[in-house]
């Protein structure tokens, strides 16, 4: 008792004045007990803040950041910071801050920060931080941020924030932010955000946005969108909003209020309106239905290549059949391009 008493006593004399040079260590000094900047040392180490380590092994204290530059070396173990854990190039095992914890490189093991965690390179383990979690390159594992979460590559593993999850790179695992996720290049895995999800390449698996949902490439798998859901290239598998599900091509189940698309292959369901093309779109645009559609309005500005049901339906020509009260097809000849509950092209050529 009288020992721990002294070692109190004496940490906070000892790591001050031993911040800027090498540090004392007892019964040596590079094991044991040591105070101050002991840049190579074993056992139980009480410092303000690291400068120019190069490897500490078992428990390490630390109180502050070093200025930029000076965090070098190695901490294996348990990192403790009161209130930051920080300035050295890797920690690696348990690393723990009051307000943050932090390394230059990479953190690796189990990070947790009472506002805070990062790397500027990667981050592997349980990453936890009140506030938010990131990394300059790669995140990956279990992490957990109250705000946001990020990072400048991918992002890979179970991930929770409670306003975002995003990566520059791609978001992979089972990812859930209250507010949004997205990534710069794709989304896989299960995918859920309260407000909005998108990917700028392709988004595939589980996919639930709140609000909507969008991929700047392709959309695949199982996605759900409270308001719409729509790529820039292709939607495919079960899709789902209330509003509108829209892309260049749409496969699979659709349903929504609106089901648009230059191709619509497999089951829509639009109570409002199928559209497939648009005012601009002419013969020589490759525009079809293959499939079966269901909608008050089956607007088809192309090939109807499978059955539309509807109050109204109208397309351009094809080999499939129009279902409902009214039915155009302007390639027929006069006499049968309006015809009340069945028409198809009854066209030769």
């Amino acid at each position: 008792m009288k020992k721990l008493i002294i070692i109190l006593l004496v940490f906070p004399i000892c790591t001050f004045a031993g911040g800027e040079g090498d540090g004392i260590g007892f019964p040596a000094k590079k094991w044991f007990i040591g105070f101050g900047n002991s840049p190579i040392f074993t056992g139980l180490r009480f410092n303000f803040k690291d400068r120019d380590v190069e490897k500490i092994n078992g428990i390490s204290f630390t109180m502050w950041q070093p200025k930029n530059g000076d965090g070098d070396g190695t901490v294996n173990g348990v990192s403790l910071g009161v209130p930051l854990a920080g300035g050295t190039a890797e920690r690696n095992g348990l690393n723990l801050g009051l307000a943050g914890v932090s390394a230059n490189e990479n953190l690796n093991g189990i990070n947790i920060g009472g506002f805070g965690a990062g790397a500027g390179n990667n981050s592997n383990g349980v990453n936890i931080g009140g506030i938010g979690v990131g990394s300059g390159n790669n995140l990956n594992g279990l992490n957990l941020a109250g705000i946001g979460l990020g990072s400048g590559d991918d992002v890979t593993g179970i991930n929770f924030a409670g306003i975002g999850v995003g990566a520059g790179g791609d978001l992979k695992g089972l990812s859930f932010a209250g507010i949004g996720a997205g990534a710069g290049d794709d989304v896989e895995g299960i995918n859920i955000a309260l407000v909005g999800m998108g990917a700028g390449d392709d988004m595939t698996g589980v996919n639930f946005g709140g609000v909507g949902m969008g991929a700047g490439g392709k959309l695949k798998g199982i996605n759900i969108g409270g308001v719409g859901v729509g790529a820039g290239e292709e939607v495919m598998g079960l899709n789902i909003a209330v509003v509108g599900v829209g892309a260049p091509e749409v496969k699979g189940i659709s349903v929504a209020g609106v089901v648009g698309g230059d191709k619509v292959t497999g089951i829509a369901i639009a109570p409002a309106m199928l559209k497939i093309g648009d005012k601009n779109t002419d013969e020589d645009d490759e525009t079809e239905l293959k499939g079966v559609a269901i909608s008050a309005f089956n607007h088809i500005r192309g090939e109807n290549n499978g059955v539309s049901i509807g109050i109204f339906n109208i397309a351009r020509g094809g080999k499939g059949f129009q279902l409902g009260l009214l039915n155009h097809n302007p390639n027929n000849p006069k006499g049968l391009r309006w015809l009340p509950f069945f028409n198809a092209n009854f066209n030769k050529k």
